[in-house]
């Protein structure tokens, strides 16, 4: 199981985890970092309330290794407030904050979480904003999903993509979505949590139950034919340290309205690719309003989204600037 796999030219190991899989905990990881991690330079631990991260910590500080922490939007003080306050409150305090305070430095994805991370107030390393990147997108138009033709009737529509969970607020989408009598909604992503069928019974609460398509994950083609054929992509997160997505869709030639706690809202709005408004359905309206009835806005929008890819959010500028990090965090150790 252990034995190394090598995924889009990346050597990749896998570990068990035969008891407590909810936390990941898997002695065999454990087990080899001990033996191995003399041979590394720096480690980059991703994510938090998890044991393999604190775990890593540990056994980097022990050993002397430096490394960096990217909590990955999971340290939101209005986010833990609103699910498992108490539990996690507890993993800070027992391993969480140990392990940030004892990095050689942190790594944001964006300013909006960089500013979350500070609301706690640890004593923090150095704190490095490096963005996610984005492969650009192909030329030309994929096939259309076939089991959408049906189901749009004709009108633009609104695309979302990603998980459906509360977080990312869907639920203020639908609604939204009774004031914007022209389009309709495709929501594609994983229902891991059971929380479709919420949402189905607001979007039937709202009178748009047979404007809103539910289609499950899609891949590929089928993915960047949605991209390329919707009006606009909207990512309307309670909260989200950075929002790939919204990236997918600039570099795809596509709009996109997010709300202020996307962590690429301030991308949005300096480049011009989209619009940036509240949360609040009627408000959220307005937005969507804006660009379903603006088709010469909406091209000049999504010409400006592929520009800023282009220019800043390609895997080989992000790396650079990860690399940039990786030796100025070696130099201090």
């Amino acid at each position: 199981v252990t034995e190394p796999v090598v995924q889009d030219g990346v050597v990749v190991r896998y570990f068990p985890s035969e008891r407590l899989r909810s936390l990941y905990w898997s002695p065999p990881m454990e087990d080899a970092l001990k033996r191995e991690i003399s041979s590394f330079d720096l480690l980059h631990i991703h994510s938090v309330f998890r044991w393999p991260t604190s775990m890593a910590a540990g056994v980097a500080h022990r050993k002397g290794v430096p490394y960096l922490l990217a909590p990955r939007g999971m340290m939101v003080k209005e986010l833990l407030a609103r699910k498992s306050w108490l539990v996690k409150s507890l993993w800070i305090e027992w391993k969480e904050k140990r392990s940030m305070e004892r990095a050689s430095a942190i790594h944001a994805t964006s300013d909006l979480e960089a500013g979350d991370l500070r609301k706690f107030r640890f004593k923090w390393p150095p704190v490095h904003v490096v963005p996610n990147g984005v492969d650009l997108s192909l030329p030309g138009l994929p096939s259309w999903p076939a089991k959408l033709e049906s189901a749009l009737a004709g009108r633009p529509f609104i695309l979302f993509i990603g998980r459906i969970n509360w977080k990312k607020g869907l639920d203020r989408l639908i609604r939204a979505l009774s004031h914007v009598p022209k389009a309709s909604l495709v929501v594609v992503g994983n229902d891991e949590e059971g929380f479709e069928p919420r949402l189905e019974k607001i979007a039937g609460n709202a009178g748009v139950f047979d404007r809103v398509v539910f289609t499950g994950p899609l891949y590929g083609e089928d993915k960047e034919a949605l991209l390329k054929r919707a009006a606009l992509l909207a990512l309307p997160s309670y909260s989200e340290n950075f929002g790939n997505v919204a990236l997918e869709a600039m570099a795809a030639g596509c709009p996109v309205v997010v709300t202020p706690e996307v962590g690429v809202a301030d991308v949005v709005r300096t480049s011009g690719a989209g619009l940036v408004a509240a949360g609040d359905p009627e408000k959220l309206a307005w937005a969507l309003n804006q660009l379903i009835g603006d088709p010469k806005s909406r091209d000049r929008m999504g010409e400006a989204g592929r520009r800023v890819v282009r220019e800043k959010f390609t895997w080989e500028r992000v790396a650079l600037q990860m690399a940039d990090v990786y030796r100025s965090v070696l130099k201090k150790s």
